[in-house]
């Protein structure tokens, strides 16, 4: 009956888990550094969430590790991109209705990078609407209020989802492999980056990797991870970092 039961429950957690991506990056036709050159970009503060899984496969949030994550990854981008050809300019302080506007544009960014995923770099999953279809997503036209605000024409958004396995999930992906041989996922690490025409709210280039490397709680770990995300960024002088 345990046997049945957890296989029942693997098939389940496969079916629901979602494919993996066959592409990483993508760069809207035409565009590239000399598209940059002279141009001012403004960093977003990133979306950080860093936690542990649970062992049914639930998310529960560390506040102690994300606030500690989010030091290390401030710390690290700002080294990855000092020296560049561009001018890099920090999110402004806002408050009020331009606060809630950036946080949903946040967001947003957040679900467009996992459309995009799912929908164009996994090629076996595009719906007919995207088959053999440009990179040509976008986050609207509300994205010129930060434009106005920042005195930036382009957006640099930064999303990372970090889920360390428990002790129980661990446990629970040893005996369902050993049981029958199915694998069960421990953890989740998701990093987003791409580079937005805030004049026109359409997303330029976007990195995003379903499966992370290095441990964002560590220093070195963060280093390899922000070596990950911005792969491939088209900036003059990125590629010597």
């Amino acid at each position: 009956m345990l046997r049945l039961l957890v296989s029942a429950f693997a098939g389940m957690l496969l079916l629901c888990a979602p494919a993996l991506a066959q592409e990483k990056g993508a760069v809207r036709a035409g565009f590239s550094a000399e598209s940059l050159r002279g141009q001012k970009i403004v960093l977003l503060r990133p979306n950080v969430w860093v936690g542990s899984q649970s062992t049914g496969g639930m998310p529960e949030p560390n506040g102690d590790w994300t606030e500690q994550a989010r030091g290390l990854l401030d710390a690290e981008l700002k080294m990855h991109l000092a020296g560049l050809d561009n001018v890099i300019v920090p999110e402004p302080e806002l408050s009020g209705d331009d606060a809630l506007m950036l946080s949903e544009h946040k967001a947003l960014f957040g679900s467009v990078a996992g459309a995009v995923v799912t929908y164009q770099f996994f090629k076996g999953n595009r719906l007919p609407t995207r088959k053999n279809k440009a990179f040509d997503w976008t986050l609207g036209p509300g994205t010129k209020r930060i434009s106005e605000l920042s005195g930036a024409r382009y957006g640099l958004f930064i999303l990372t989802h970090d889920e360390y396995g428990s002790f129980g999930r661990k446990a629970f992906q040893l005996l369902v492999g050993g049981l029958v041989g199915v694998g069960v996922k421990s953890g989740v690490h998701r990093g987003y980056a791409g580079l937005v025409d805030l004049d026109s709210g359409e997303l330029m280039w976007l990195n995003a990797d379903e499966a992370m490397g290095g441990d964002v709680r560590e220093s070195d770990g963060m280093k390899k991870c922000v070596a990950q995300l911005l792969e491939d960024l088209p900036i003059a002088g990125a590629g010597a970092k």
